[in-house]
């Protein structure tokens, strides 16, 4: 059987994050999505929120769980026995990045975990969680960006946060 994990900080998930899950939930027979706590951000949603919203905008997708870690991801794999990590690349600059760390995971995991790459499909290409916030910051629409339910969530918090832009 073949389990693959999709590690992100998914804050807010975003329509990319939701291509990548259903592409990498055909690739695999249980796909792990996983919250890394990364105590170096500060994120607009708790572990728990995006846990919630995971769970609910890949609720029809019966072989896809949501969890949650803090700590290295190669500790997580081990922990739940998952050689495999999915990464989504929207670009060249993404593809640096993440090639470093798919290499530094291999590498201290002493070859225990890969990385396999998704490309994003065109029409996310543009899309990340930063540029959500900064949209939604300025009281600017992002339906095109997130599911419903998670743009719900963001308004609630940029309300709060820049009622300015929220006035009603």
């Amino acid at each position: 059987m073949k389990h693959a994990i999709y590690p992100g900080s998914f804050d807010p998930v975003t329509y990319g994050h939701i291509d990548i899950i259903k592409r990498a939930a055909t690739m695999f027979d249980d796909l792990t999505v996983c919250v890394l706590d990364n105590k170096a951000k500060t994120p607009l949603f708790s572990v728990d929120e995006r846990v919630k919203m995971l769970r609910k905008v890949s609720e029809n997708i019966t072989n896809v769980r949501v969890d949650s870690y803090y700590g290295l991801l190669m500790d997580y794999a081990r922990k739940i026995d998952c050689h495999i990590a999915v990464r989504g690349l929207r670009a060249v600059t993404d593809f640096e990045y993440e090639l470093q760390i798919a290499h530094a995971n291999r590498t201290i995991s002493g070859g225990w975990l890969d990385t396999i790459f998704i490309t994003s499909s065109m029409e996310y290409a543009y899309l990340s969680s930063s540029a959500v916030k900064e949209i939604a910051s300025f009281g600017g629409d992002i339906k095109l960006c997130v599911p419903p339910i998670v743009e719900e969530e963001v308004i609630k918090k940029m309300k709060i946060r820049h009622p300015e832009f929220y006035k009603e």
